[in-house]
């Protein structure tokens, strides 16, 4: 039986990990290769993308894929897309493996906003010193916002445009508790903008942030696309693919 992971995430290459072990199936990931040193996972691996939903439909039907497992980043809206309009294309078994987001705790003071831009127009009202967490791809949205200072973390370098007063810090998780206090105070850092990923790697900002009572900007997720099987974690959506190779 083969398998294709659309990942990218520390779940998609844990269940990789876990598939891969098994006699019956094939294990295919497949990573979008935006990183330029990503941590491989167990099995065959492809990098790039495949053209839209049709080429992902026509190399679901050129490899005999049998199942596939939607395990990108919860923001990854496009490919998510594409996998379920490929999947029903070619009847492909379909499974997005989905995190549960980020939950509020006594003390927070988050801002739920819809989008980038939605963030980037809260921002001025709540604090002049920004930890922009939200990935290189994210930074543009806050090119115009001069008055402001950013503190840019990101795995890999961004990109043009981006604010005037920025300060790219480039680190890959996961963090430490002690770590993110000391960078919040370091920088004297006043607003904290993050999208719900829901990892625990990068939640430890989120404590710190609320014990300095720190506002925080929080881009909701978008919902998975309508009619798609979802897995909250790994064992979930490798039970799926063990039922499917009965």
């Amino acid at each position: 039986m083969h398998v294709l992971i659309l990942g990218g995430t520390s779940e998609a290459r844990r269940l990789a990990d876990v598939l891969a072990a098994e006699p019956a199936l094939r294990v295919t990931s497949s990573l979008a290769g935006r990183v330029e040193r990503p941590r491989l996972p167990a099995g065959e691996v492809r990098v790039g993308g495949f053209g839209g939903p049709a080429g992902l439909a026509a190399w679901l039907r050129a490899h005999a894929v049998d199942a596939l497992l939607d395990a990108t980043h919860p923001f990854a809206e496009r490919i998510s897309r594409n996998a379920a309009l490929a999947a029903a294309d070619t009847g492909t078994p379909l499974l997005a493996l989905r995190r549960p987001g980020w939950a509020p705790q006594d003390g927070d003071r988050w801002h739920p906003v819809p989008s980038l831009a939605a963030a980037a127009e809260a921002l001025p009202a709540l604090g002049r010193r920004v930890f922009l967490t939200t990935g290189r791809q994210g930074i543009a949205a806050f090119a115009h916002l001069d008055g402001l200072a950013f503190l840019a973390r990101s795995v890999e370098p961004p990109v043009a445009p981006m604010p005037a007063a920025t300060e790219v810090l480039l680190e890959r998780g996961p963090f430490t508790l002690d770590g993110e206090r000391a960078l919040l105070r370091t920088h004297r850092i006043e607003v904290l903008v993050t999208k719900d990923s829901g990892s625990a790697a990068t939640a430890p900002k989120l404590t710190a942030a609320r014990e300095l009572g720190l506002p925080v900007v929080v881009v909701q997720r978008p919902p998975a696309p309508a009619g798609v099987r979802t897995a909250p974690d790994v064992a979930g959506a490798a039970d799926w693919v063990r039922r499917l190779a009965g």
